[in-house]
């Protein structure tokens, strides 16, 4: 059968709620409470789409209904049509208050340590009235969010093999990796370390197939050594420096990530260098190059990575 474009013009946003809340819940009860409708009058509408449709959307089992192949497809494009009116309803309510618009801008902690507020404060001198959303999480959620449209541009370790059509990228910088540990820490003052310094203490360090992760491990096959026996696998900034500074465990972050938390006083870099360099790129949806304040912040991006190489 030939899907038509009819049912299209029957389709309203309260259906598109009606979809995800169903794949959320997998209960009819539940989403028609959620939604303050009928169960009868839920059930009628999905049967119906599914018959315009011919193609099942879900599929009844004892727990309630699940979404089917077909049923996920919809409930992917509900979740951008919604994101996208949604960024429309803010863009255009920034406006009203005479702001140049909005900008949904997520970065991991590599990024949001210094790039990303630099660029924020320089957008901010030239267009004071823009109004910004920042998140920081990590890259593989972060790319997520970027695929559902809930995000306009992500900051963070490069991945160009997670690129589509749909996304393009920047490498801003390049930059290698540093050992960190609290100022009190051992072996925080000691010259020309060595492996079998660092092999005795745990480390933390970040969750398989993470960016930084997979710079770790090449930077390790190029010094010819392996992770230590005892580690620990944590994906919060937060709960490593706080892991980091009450424990002689040892971490291995960014170089400019390590060289905010010294200038903090917060932890220490020590005194060893991985072979090899990682790099942090700018990922932006193509369709978001349309709007002012996504093209401003982009440029402020590039602006503050060539300033932070600059003093570097």
């Amino acid at each position: 059968m030939i899907i038509g474009t009819d049912w299209t013009h029957r389709l309203r946003l309260r259906h598109l709620e009606i979809i995800l809340h169903l794949a959320q819940t997998g209960n009819i009860s539940h989403t028609a409470q959620a939604l303050n409708m009928t169960q009868p009058g839920i059930s009628r509408w999905l049967k119906d789409i599914e018959s315009d449709l011919g193609l099942s959307l879900f599929e009844r089992h004892a727990r309630g209904l699940r979404p089917t192949e077909h049923g996920q497809v919809l409930v992917e494009h509900a979740q951008r049509i919604i994101a996208n009116l949604n960024l429309t309803r803010d863009d255009l309510q920034a406006r009203q208050h005479e702001g140049s618009g909005l900008v949904k801008l997520g970065g991991t902690a590599a990024a949001t340590v210094e790039t990303v507020p630099t660029a924020i404060a320089h957008l901010l001198k030239k267009s004071p009235k823009t109004r910004i959303s920042l998140l920081e999480s990590t890259m593989d959620q972060l790319i997520k969010q970027l695929y559902a449209e809930e995000l306009d541009i992500i900051v963070g370790r490069s991945v160009p093999e997670l690129v589509s059509h749909d996304i393009d990228y920047e490498t801003l910088y390049s930059e290698p990796l540093q050992f960190i540990a609290r100022p009190h820490h051992p072996l925080a003052h000691r010259a020309d370390l060595n492996w079998d310094d660092l092999m005795p203490y745990r480390w933390i360090i970040w969750p398989k197939n993470t960016p930084i992760r997979q710079d770790l491990e090449r930077a390790l096959i190029a010094d010819q050594q392996l992770l230590p026996k005892d580690y620990i696998e944590s994906n919060s900034t937060l709960m490593n420096i706080t892991l980091l500074h009450n424990s002689d465990c040892l971490s291995v972050v960014s170089a400019r990530a390590a060289k905010h938390l010294q200038q903090l006083q917060t932890l220490c870099i020590l005194d060893l260098t991985l072979s090899g360099f990682g790099s942090v790129s700018m990922f932006w949806r193509k369709k978001a190059e349309s709007r002012p304040a996504v093209i401003q912040t982009l440029q402020a991006l590039r602006e503050a990575a060539t300033l932070t190489v600059q003093e570097d």
